[in-house]
């Protein structure tokens, strides 16, 4: 097997006294695993960073194999790792990215996404200028991975109008009308959520627990690694941003 391809450096994990075992999202064939030799050295500690953009080339005899990983630096995010809100976002979503694609199969749509919501990150203004864009990455993950939700019409009615709840259960909208009497048991449903733009904090936090609830029940759960960790303590900080 060899490949060579553009890609975003996932996840990083030391290996052996030296090296180190690389996940990386390419356009075309998905998450690609790969040993760097030498990759705990100086000189690639500041390329081997989550998120930084790399042209990577991956051997290996077989398809079994674990193959060796030579990196070419690409765009590099090194610098966004010392900015507290910068670095837990990105730390997030490439802790989702890694835990949750299989390897070899491409998710382009993703891989867009994602270098879209990075680059947002880097050269937005403040925090919520990206905050809503990542809410929005989780929720194109959960359509791409076959769990998404449904917010183009009311689960009850069938309308297009006035939606204004999403169903816990089903993960489908539902109008005001409909909800009446249940509001309490369903989410709130942001207008950015279906129509994207840049939202207010109160949206973005509210969207942000539509998304978390299906990425823990349907995706994450009894995952051996998982990310949400990661994700607590994004949302703690962007709390006390707000604060």
């Amino acid at each position: 097997m060899h490949r060579v391809a553009p890609a975003i450096i996932l996840s990083v994990r030391p290996h052996g006294e030296h090296g180190a075992i690389v996940r990386a999202l390419t356009r075309a064939d998905g998450v690609q695993p790969g040993y760097v030799r030498g990759g705990r050295s100086r000189a690639l500690r500041p390329v081997l960073q989550p998120g930084n953009g790399i042209v990577g080339e991956w051997r290996a005899r077989t398809v079994e194999q674990l193959a060796a990983l030579t990196v070419e630096p690409g765009h590099s995010r090194a610098g966004l790792h010392g900015e507290r809100l910068a670095a837990a976002g990105i730390e997030w979503l490439c802790a989702l990215t890694a835990a949750t694609l299989p390897e070899e199969q491409p998710y382009p749509v993703l891989y867009e996404a994602l270098d879209a919501v990075l680059t947002a990150i880097e050269s937005a203004p403040s925090a919520r200028s990206w905050a809503g864009a990542l809410v929005r990455y989780e929720l194109l993950l959960l359509g791409q991975l076959g769990f998404g939700l449904d917010l183009e019409r009311c689960t009850v009615t069938g309308g297009t109008a006035d939606l204004a709840f999403v169903s816990p259960r089903s993960g489908a909208a539902v109008s005001a009308g409909a909800a009446f009497g249940y509001e309490a048991r369903l989410f709130p449903l942001p207008d950015f959520l279906r129509e994207g733009g840049v939202a207010d904090w109160p949206d973005i936090f509210a969207a942000g627990r539509i998304t978390a609830h299906f990425l823990a029940r349907d995706i994450l759960a009894g995952l051996r690694n998982d990310p949400m960790p990661a994700r607590v303590r994004l949302f703690d900080r962007f709390k006390r941003a707000v604060a």
